[in-house]
């Protein structure tokens, strides 16, 4: 079951937009039959050498430091701030890399960029899921603009926050 292996998904107030997110997480794993036991094991990111990071810890741990940020500006700036929807930060959150999941493939028992992800990096894919599954736009805008592929547009409130914390763990 996805929430078991994403707990942060309960963490969405909104029934409706955690089904979509669990839906769209289902298909992806269904694509190349990834397992839980699989996605908790291969590197999150395979554009850097000997990653201790797992794909799960790192989509797990920029959510939990999204919902933190998120925290952190209600408390300093209450009604002052930017208005953030904690439910499509989230959402974004746990969406952002699902396209990874048809990006990348298992060969020889390690995690490689398959045909299809040298062709479409999981930006692209990973809004095409979320536009299948009927996700907000708002939640396709985190999904597309927070890697390079995002360099130049503007970026809503949720989508900066993601980046930030998505990018603070890459440059360890």
């Amino acid at each position: 079951m996805i929430t078991e292996l994403l707990p942060e998904i309960n963490e969405i107030e909104d029934r409706e937009l955690r089904k979509k997110i669990i839906a769209t997480w289902e298909e992806a794993m269904e694509f190349r039959g990834w397992t839980h036991e699989i996605l908790s094991s291969i590197p999150f990111t395979l554009l850097a050498e000997n990653v201790k990071i797992t794909f799960i810890e790192h989509v797990r741990t920029v959510c939990k430091m999204c919902i933190t940020c998120d925290k952190v500006l209600t408390e300093a700036y209450s009604e002052r701030k930017v208005p953030i929807n904690r439910d499509h930060l989230i959402a974004g959150a746990l969406l952002a890399d699902v396209g990874k999941l048809l990006e990348y493939e298992i060969i020889d028992g390690k995690a490689v960029k398959s045909d299809y992800g040298k062709k479409l990096r999981h930006p692209f894919s990973g809004v095409g899921l979320a536009f299948k599954h009927k996700l907000p736009p708002e939640v396709m805008h985190i999904i597309a603009t927070h890697s390079k592929e995002g360099e130049g547009e503007k970026r809503t409130p949720e989508s900066i926050i993601f980046h930030h914390m998505d990018f603070m763990i890459l440059n360890w």
